[in-house]
């Protein structure tokens, strides 16, 4: 069992897939990575612990339960008792006092911090404590105490290696005893034929010294670890904790698992009425529950305890990219991340447990994995799910991406356990993927979940309960839009139209790499993601929004220092496709844009990336009486959502980039918007056949984040006055927007 993970963020350039039509010569996707680094600390014994030995393995808060901890009193009583001893004292001791728990909603809070920085600073320690009700000293020694327990884990792990590489050699040492006695039976006594005693030691020798370069390797690194870092922070993941402690199972209960989770797939991607029915007023098709528990009654017993709530959805797509390439993609997690980058925050490759076969070694492959779902607001809390993934061909023309949760297959006899793999589990979910022609194909997707009762902001809370949050149309549709970015992106016969401002093809490829670092970047920043801790503060004008800061060190793709990001969510009441226009618009850029301060803004690059016109990059000039400078943007759409993501970018280093140079440490800090539709699904008050009517229906969901520099020092301070800048700017800007069109305050 491969015991490493691969864990996504910023993704390294890899060859994506090849394809004759269209004259395209498709090479690959860019990706970046960055490293982070943990700063030393002594362990509750107070021993030095560097970072090559004490690693660390993310868990989840839940999944551990409750932790015995020691109160501040009692480890208080402790140190006097201590220094009292190393005085010479001797006399009345202080009575230990009982050991207490801290709270599930406290162990929570210490733990995602834990996944974000195993060894936190004071001033971390502190602020966590203040927040949590208990003393900094417990907070210290909760950590301590959390990466003893990890490391302790390992080095169990490490043993049982040990023993099991420790009989294999008594085996092999057994195996050659009995073929040295039938060599040694047989041997002519006048020629001295066969081995001697001194032989059989000489050969032990060479074992032990194996053995012993064995426990050294084990003792320098456990189990390797890949990770993946977001910006100035890395998160580990370590294969022992994820699968002991998530899945305890073994590989053939696991292969079973997946195999009916296929049959279920296939039976749920192609079946009609009465499983599934479709919705006369949203069009939307509904699963049929009670049909569903006849079709596959082992679905009952496998359901948890608790208030729960049930998601199922199924879509149908067209994409440009043929089946098996696609399948590939599936399964390698950093082309995954790749593809649904608005949808996922995490992702990671936990555990191989059988190999594929075919020339990619994908049919027949099965996975454990981990990924972490968010929506691009931070108000909308993100989906951690732990699931199997296998790959099937099911004809030459049709494959099966599968993800199924391996506890909801089981009994509920751990359901003591707590955790994110509890709140929210994938049921037999995925797609069917079929070639059709001209290297297209039809994908059929489901996606089927059970999730714990939970409240939602109020804003989001009518998108979120239907189900189209994280439903199959917003998969079908975000890959859509993926896969048309590279066909655009790879394309050798661009027409003139589709690339104003640019004259080379390297040029063009450039532009479009850049506005996508860009835009990945800003999905990050803006989601709800334990990659930052946001703070709800209220504004002057009683408006609510989130603020998160973090501190960029080793990321060449952004500026040093201090960043501050502030996010605002509101309901305008305008439609989803009127909101995207007039934030491309750029001749209304300075209705809005608080920073151009009512300055001329032109294009002079604009770059088609998709059919729908509004998927394009520009840079825009923006021009005043002082100086002139450019920006970048990035806008998107599809069926489901769209974005539109900006950054100021240096004039100079742009020119080369335009030229054909590579982007990748260019520094950029993008600003920018989500629009989705407000999820109000019901009849149409009025029909009509023109375009303008259509657009004015419906409302919209519409999320603002804007992240500035607040000190170009990694070592600084934030203060209050940085965070009322950035606050300021985003009421300024959402107040300019209602002001431009003409919506009173919502």
């Amino acid at each position: 069992m491969s015991m490493a993970v691969e864990m996504s963020s910023k993704q390294p350039t890899k060859d994506f897939f090849s394809s004759p039509a269209l004259s395209l010569s498709l090479a690959g996707i860019f990706r970046n990575a960055s490293s982070g680094s943990t700063n030393p600390e002594e362990d509750f014994l107070g021993r030095r612990v560097a970072d090559d030995e004490d690693r660390t393995v993310e868990m989840s808060s839940e999944n551990s339960g409750p932790t015995r901890s020691r109160s501040e009193d009692n480890l208080e009583g402790e140190e006097d008792q201590e220094e009292e001893d190393g005085a010479g004292i001797k006399g009345n001791k202080r009575k230990r006092k009982k050991y207490h728990r801290h709270t599930t909603d406290q162990i929570r809070h210490m733990e995602a911090l834990f996944k974000e920085t195993p060894h936190p600073d004071e001033k971390q320690r502190q602020q966590l404590s203040k927040q949590l009700g208990l003393a900094p000293r417990q907070v210290k020694f909760w950590f301590q105490n959390r990466r003893t327990q990890i490391k302790a884990i390992q080095e169990r792990h490490e043993n049982s290696l040990l023993k099991a590489e420790l009989e294999k050699l008594r085996e092999e040492n057994k195996a050659m005893r009995e073929s040295f006695s039938k060599a040694n039976s047989s041997s002519c006594p006048n020629c001295g034929g066969g081995g001697g005693p001194d032989d059989l030691h000489l050969e032990n020798t060479k074992l032990k010294a194996e053995l012993d370069k064995l426990r050294a390797a084990l003792g320098r690194t456990p189990y390797p670890l890949q990770a993946s870092s977001s910006d100035d922070q890395q998160r580990r993941v370590g294969s022992l904790e994820l699968y002991t402690g998530v899945f305890p199972l073994e590989k053939s209960r696991i292969v079973e698992i997946a195999n009916r989770a296929t049959l279920e797939l296939q039976k749920m991607a192609t079946s009609g009425e009465p499983l599934w029915l479709r919705s006369l007023e949203t069009g939307r098709e509904i699963l049929n529950y009670d049909e569903y528990l006849k079709e596959f009654p082992q679905a009952q017993a496998s359901s948890f305890h608790g208030r729960k709530t049930i998601e199922a959805s199924r879509d149908v797509g067209v994409v440009f990219m043929d089946a098996h390439k696609l399948a590939q993609s599936f399964m390698d997690v950093e082309q995954w991340k790749e593809m649904f980058a608005c949808l996922i925050s995490k992702a990671a490759t936990v555990d191989v447990i059988r190999q594929g076969e075919g020339p990619s070694r994908i049919d027949g492959a099965i996975q454990l994995m981990f990924g972490e779902m968010q929506l691009l607001t931070p108000v909308v809390p993100t989906r951690e799910v732990y699931f199997v993934r296998s790959c099937r061909q099911l004809s030459p023309e049709k494959w099966a991406i599968v993800d199924v949760s391996v506890s909801v297959e089981e009994d509920n006899s751990n359901t003591e356990k707590e955790g994110s793999l509890l709140r929210c589990r994938k049921r037999p979910s995925g797609c069917i993927i079929e070639d059709t022609s001209n290297g297209h194909s039809k994908v059929t997707w489901v996606e089927h979940l059970d999730l714990s009762a939970s409240t939602v902001q109020p804003l989001f809370r009518s998108f979120v309960n239907t189900g189209l949050a994280f439903g199959a149309r917003h998969w079908v549709a975000t890959l859509q839009l993926h896969c048309e970015r590279l066909v655009f992106f790879m394309a050798t016969n661009v027409p003139t139209k589709d690339s104003l401002g640019v004259t080379t093809l390297a040029g063009r490829k450039s532009v479009l790499k850049m506005a996508q670092r860009m835009t990945q970047s800003f999905y990050r920043a803006i989601a709800a993601s334990s990659y930052h801790q946001w703070n709800k503060i209220t504004t002057k004008t009683g408006q609510d929004m989130r603020v998160s800061s973090r501190k960029n060190l080793h990321d060449p793709g952004e500026p040093t220092g201090v960043i501050v990001c502030a996010s605002s969510s509101l309901w305008l009441p305008v439609s989803p496709t009127i909101l995207f226009d007039f934030f491309r618009d750029e001749s209304r850029r300075h209705e809005w844009d608080a920073l151009s301060n009512g300055a001329h803004v032109q294009s002079i690059v604009s770059l088609s990336k998709g059919q729908d016109r509004g998927n394009s990059v520009s840079i825009q000039t923006v021009k005043s009486r002082e100086k002139s400078t450019w920006v970048l943007q990035d806008s998107c759409t599809n069926s489901y959502e769209s974005v539109v993501v900006y950054a100021p970018v240096d004039i100079n280093t742009t020119q080369m980039v335009i030229a054909g140079h590579d982007p990748s440490n260019i520094q950029i800090l993008p600003c920018g918007f989500s629009i989705i539709p407000d999820g109000a699904e019901s009849r149409q008050l009025v029909i009509s056949s023109t375009q303008e009517d259509r657009n004015t229906q419906g409302g919209s969901l519409l999320t603002l984040a804007l992240q500035t520099l607040v000190n170009q020092s990694p070592a600084a301070k934030l203060n209050m006055e940085s965070v009322e800048s950035v606050t300021n700017l985003v009421s300024v800007t959402l107040h300019n927007i209602k002001r431009s069109l003409q919506i009173e305050d919502c």
